[in-house]
């Protein structure tokens, strides 16, 4: 059967396949045509993020395979990320709001927490903010990982995500998430070259 190519998220309550597709530095125009190919084709991981620019493209590659009826939402397996400037416990459902409407779908299979960086929020400047002397806003309330990790437990228990986890945290890091987490983070995605 299929099960080889599958594994139980640790702490979560889905099956991930162990081989996704990408749309990192996938570029407009292309990213969807992409997405469709991947999709038609048997990839079952479709992995997202706002700070790719690219998920409203994305929605729309979704909105056309599923409709086609070939691929079923259920059949696939979505993650997407919290960008550095919505770590806030108010800004992480504004968030994942935005990232389901850009992808036109009603939950996600995976949501992670992109860097254990928090950016000033709200500066209407993009993905970077930065100070009159160019340097990156840090945001000043400087929301904790436990702030952050209980607002995305909130959006498990609304059905929005199946499962949250991090991305790009040091061992310090997680056991700091660890020490509150009612849900346990599914997994911890690293970029390896």
């Amino acid at each position: 059967g299929k099960q080889w190519y599958q594994r139980r998220v640790r702490g979560g309550v889905s099956r991930m396949p162990v081989v996704g597709f990408g749309s990192w530095q996938c570029k407009p125009g292309v990213v969807g045509a992409a997405i469709e190919h991947a999709l038609l084709n048997g990839y079952r991981h479709i992995d997202c993020a706002p700070a790719y620019e690219n998920e409203e493209e994305v929605g729309e590659a979704f909105t056309r395979v599923f409709k086609s009826g070939k691929v079923s939402r259920e059949e696939v397996f979505v993650t997407s990320k919290l960008w550095n400037t919505y770590h806030r416990a108010e800004d992480v459902p504004t968030a994942c709001a935005k990232t389901l409407a850009d992808l036109k779908l009603n939950y996600l299979d995976l949501f992670i927490i992109h860097w254990p960086v928090c950016m000033e929020p709200h500066t209407g400047q993009g993905l970077f903010p930065v100070d009159g002397n160019g340097e990156t806003m840090m945001d000043s309330k400087s929301p904790s990982f436990a702030e952050t990790w209980g607002a995305l437990e909130k959006l498990v228990d609304e059905g929005k995500c199946k499962n949250i986890g991090l991305s790009n945290f040091n061992i310090k890091q997680i056991e700091e998430v660890l020490k509150v987490a009612r849900v346990k983070p599914a997994c911890l995605q690293v970029e390896s070259h």
